[in-house]
């Protein structure tokens, strides 16, 4: 692959900051109260929802732009949790909500979600790798 765009951050771990290496984003970062932590801070998880969000919703409206289908009105949630897995280890786990407009329910919505899925750069890495569910709402 010739990449188009790279983007760059650096971190020093779950509870420290986070900032992308051109200055655009600078956080703080702190480990959630499910996890342990005081809750002070965003967290890994909450960053790749946004990206996975913002990605699927771009992949969502990519596809309905080439199927000549209105996708203006569609929203994106990603929920992303992570979790003990089976090597005693942490494991990832992610649901995509996607809020179709009325006239996108049934079976054109569906396949509209589907064809962003496959499309899509988020889900094309996490494919294989950690469980996608999509929910159409």
């Amino acid at each position: 692959m010739d990449p188009l765009y790279v983007a760059a951050a650096t971190a020093n771990g779950r509870e420290g900051r986070a900032a992308s290496t051109d200055g655009t984003l600078d956080l703080a970062l702190g480990l959630p109260v499910a996890l342990g932590g005081n809750g002070q801070g965003t967290n890994p998880e909450q960053l790749f929802a946004l990206g996975y969000a913002a990605c699927f919703a771009s992949a969502l409206a990519a596809v309905g732009r080439e199927a000549k289908i209105d996708t203006k009105d569609a929203s994106v949630t990603a929920e992303v949790g992570i979790g003990k897995d089976t090597d005693a280890g942490f494991g990832l786990a992610v649901t995509l909500r996607v809020e179709l407009p009325d006239h996108l329910h049934g079976d054109q919505g569906k396949t509209l979600v589907e064809t962003a899925h496959a499309f899509c750069p988020y889900s094309k890495a996490t494919r294989g790798n950690i469980p996608v569910q999509l929910v159409i709402e």
